[in-house]
């Protein structure tokens, strides 16, 4: 998920106006009702559950089948898409207590983020531990949303040519390569248009709300238990606005801001700026850990090895394949979950000591996995691109992200190249819903976040909950792993289950101490 919310110190952004969509703030009276119609049909039709695609690989306890969605809701009857869902029944079974047998609550539905990830395997995560109790009240629901996998699957472009390396990641890139990047922004956005046809307008987060509802009616639940995760709690958001009197219970996990000034150029600013905070955790620890890595007693020294293994990789890449923007984007994934904090530390160690094995290990392209990571980004892209403005000359975007990168060098420019298509996207875009529900409208939800968060920092939890009437907020203090609910910390999981299972929530807000920390680990020896 690329979004997020402004930290001070990078200073005042000035932002120029952005293009103006075509669409309102408000919704679409005509797609409301043939969001009725859709859901209408999908509870006459249910969903007949059997085998996962990949059987094999599945325990016995998770069954899949599908739903069908209108691509158009203005059209509830025309073109339909196929959204695969994964189910496993509630278990019934207490964990603590194997004489009580626990009463069904119903479906509990849940989001990933992305956009463009797929949550269709989700139900597979109450056979662990932390998860027991909800899995046993619970009939654990994921899918795959509109685009991704088979779900009438977008793309951009060839799937053999999406993994590109070794590339470089210039912290301040020259005018030259501002223009390839430009060039290929540019032609990333024809492919979209060119493979994906005029279907491509149609992937926005206000449908992926509506596809919920139609989802929850073919489960035949009068009202939704939602539980969302970054980009999940925007469209999770748009959904309790959208649909107040259908929600039951809703968990958000690590909010995007939903204003819509924020959506998605500012947010995605805003993230490059939140993750140089991360990345310093993230040094300071390594620097804890000396006498395991030897990478630098202090964050500067170990800043000073991650540019030293930089500009080797960029004169001879690992394995061939790993180039200074693969590191790059090893340690962004690092600044997302601080348990990959160890193995990644340790890849740049061994690599510094002449082993690159470990680190091509992680960060080398994967080709196997290539249409898969193919059609997420081109989900992604499509997704964000088409849900909001976005300014349409690139000198905006230099001076924006110029300003920015003197602050936050880490992330600012590789998230430009990313989000860039959305300059030249040849879509009309949407403007963005006002997120808001009024007393009484909306049943308390539960919003859950890390305070270091950088992915959706801190702030959007914040403005979340200033729009969600009711809603209480929980905190896990100092702590900046994006994804807090069912991991490691037992009091974020006891606010959790407490509303999950009883409707139990805090007054407006609670905190919790952090998780403990990862322990470091030294890599494996092994050849070159």
């Amino acid at each position: 998920m690329r979004a997020a919310a402004l930290y001070s110190a990078a200073g005042s952004l000035l932002l120029t106006t952005l293009a103006a969509g075509p669409a309102t703030g408000a919704p679409d009276a005509v797609e409301s009702a043939g969001t009725a119609v859709a859901a209408a049909h999908a509870r006459a039709k249910g969903i007949d559950f059997g085998k996962c695609p990949h059987a094999e690989d599945m325990p016995g306890t998770m069954e899949c089948g599908t739903v069908s969605v209108p691509l158009d809701y203005a059209h509830p009857d025309g073109k339909q898409i196929k959204l695969t869902v994964g189910r496993a029944r509630a278990t019934h079974k207490d964990p603590h207590n194997s004489k009580r047998r626990v009463p069904r609550q119903g479906s509990l539905v849940y989001n990933p983020g992305g956009p463009g990830a797929s949550g269709l395997y989700f139900p597979l995560i109450g056979m662990l531990p932390e998860w027991k109790r909800i899995a046993s009240a619970y009939d654990l629901v994921g899918y795959a949303p509109r685009g991704v996998d088979n779900a009438a699957p977008l793309s951009c472009v060839d799937p053999k040519h999406f993994f590109k390396g070794p590339s470089p990641s210039p912290t301040y890139p020259s005018e030259s390569y501002k223009k390839e990047r430009v060039a290929q922004a540019k032609a990333y956005a024809r492919g979209c248009a060119k493979r994906s046809g005029s279907k491509l307008r149609f992937y926005n987060s206000l449908n992926n709300a509506r596809d919920l509802d139609v989802l929850r009616a073919a489960l035949g639940e009068d009202k939704l238990t939602f539980m969302g995760a970054s980009y999940g709690t925007y469209f999770g958001a748009l959904y309790a606005t959208l649909f107040p009197s259908h929600v039951r219970r809703m968990v958000f996990d690590s909010a995007v801001n939903p204003d819509p000034e924020q959506i998605w150029y500012r947010n995605n600013l805003d993230q490059s700026a939140a993750f140089e905070g991360r990345w310093a955790d993230f040094r300071e620890w390594i620097a804890r850990h000396d006498d395991v890595y030897g990478l630098g007693d202090t964050a500067e020294k170990v800043l000073r090895s991650y540019e030293k293994a930089s500009a080797r990789l960029a004169e001879k890449p690992a394995g061939g394949k790993v180039g200074p923007a693969q590191l790059q984007g090893a340690f962004l994934s690092a600044g997302y979950y601080d348990d990959y904090w160890p193995l990644t530390a340790a890849a740049l160690s061994a690599y510094l000591k002449g082993n690159p094995k470990l680190l091509v290990q992680q960060a080398g392209p994967t080709p196997g996995a290539a249409v898969e990571a193919e059609n997420g980004n081109a989900v992604y892209t499509a997704v964000e691109c088409n849900d909001a403005p976005w300014p349409t000359e690139w000198s905006d975007w230099d001076r924006d992200n110029t300003r920015l990168a003197r602050e936050a060098p880490f992330e600012t420019w590789d998230n430009v190249w990313m989000n860039l298509p959305c300059a030249y996207w040849p879509e009309p875009r949407q403007q963005p819903l006002d997120v808001r529900t009024g007393p009484g409208e909306l049943p308390p939800v539960l919003i859950m976040a890390a305070e270091r968060d950088a992915a959706t920092p801190y702030d959007g939890a914040l403005e979340l909950q200033r729009r969600l009437s009711d809603s209480v907020l929980v905190t896990e203090r100092d702590a900046g792993t994006h994804g807090v609910a069912g991991g490691s910390n037992k009091c974020v999981n006891g606010y959790l289950d407490a509303y999950l299972l009883e409707g139990r929530l805090p007054e407006r807000r609670a905190a919790c101490a952090p998780h403990q920390e990862p322990k470091p680990s030294p890599a494996r020896s092994g050849g070159k």
